[in-house]
């Protein structure tokens, strides 16, 4: 990637300010400078405000916080506008629930490549251990090691290679794995022209694939998806998901097979109404 061109991070979030402080810390100290980051808050009260403002002041990482009133689910509203007040070329998209390895920024500028877009994954942590991660156990990058986490009662699985450090074994794994490369909004990225060109985000979709749909009008636009679950690492915080019901799961899925029946390139109801 070209090292000149600015990269933002949108972050979305909703009412999460615990979270979103503990994921804004795990971006001030990433490897590398010069990246924007972008609140996407769907309605957030001031407590959101506050960890924003607060961080604003002890950083010199740009933070601009794009914001709505809160009229339900409406991330798909909320990241457009995110991705309008965005002054990168290149745009990395996660959740305020996701803290990133200290390598995530520098790995996906690292990996982009023109008319791609990199789609990773994120390993979940329990809720206990969810419960006990703070600024210090992200500075000390405990919480992405095996061994701590086992310690704490995470359990053991497969799942572990997803925090791994060796380049020539997430190489490897990217490669074999059969989980198809997608738009994952807790962790992938593009170039703004290529979603852009697609006009965004469809803003009739609510929670369940919202993400998904604008990767599958990418592709169709010849945007090919990379996989990197194994080399763009993050942690998932536990949390419940009083927004998922089967009525949007149900309307998500009708747009998204007109996207496919269509093969649909540009949505009508994205960024440009």
């Amino acid at each position: 990637m070209e090292s000149n061109q600015q990269t933002s991070v949108i972050i979305s979030t909703y009412n999460q300010p615990r979270w979103l402080e503990l994921v804004l810390h795990s971006y001030s100290i990433q490897t590398i400078k010069g990246f924007e980051i972008i609140i996407a808050d769907d309605g957030s009260d001031d407590r959101t405000k506050k960890v924003v403002d607060e961080f604003s002041l002890k950083t010199d990482i740009s933070i601009i916080h794009v914001w709505h009133e809160d009229d339900g689910f409406q991330k798909t509203k909320i990241l457009n506008k995110a991705i309008l007040a965005s002054n990168g070329h290149y745009l990395i998209f996660t959740d305020g629930d996701c803290i990133a390895r200290k390598d995530f920024v520098a790995t996906h500028k690292y990996l982009s490549k023109r008319k791609c877009a990199l789609s990773g994954g994120y390993f979940k942590l329990t809720k206990s251990i969810s419960d006990q991660i703070s600024t210090e156990i992200i500075s000390q990058q405990n919480c992405f090691d095996k061994d701590w986490l086992i310690v704490q009662g995470q359990p053991k699985s497969f799942k572990f290679n997803k925090l791994t450090k060796s380049k020539f074994k997430a190489n490897l794994l990217n490669a074999l794995t059969p989980t198809k490369a997608t738009f994952d909004g807790m962790n992938v990225s593009c170039y703004k022209t290529d979603i852009l060109e697609v006009n965004g985000f469809d803003e009739r979709m609510k929670y369940g694939g919202e993400d998904r749909e604008v990767g599958e009008r990418m592709k169709n636009n010849g945007v090919v998806f990379l996989q990197v679950r194994y080399s763009t690492i993050c942690l998932h915080l536990h949390h419940d998901r009083p927004y998922k019901n089967d009525k949007s799961e149900s309307l998500n899925k009708d747009i998204r097979l007109e996207t496919k029946k269509n093969k649909s390139t540009y949505t009508k109801f994205g960024i440009k109404k």
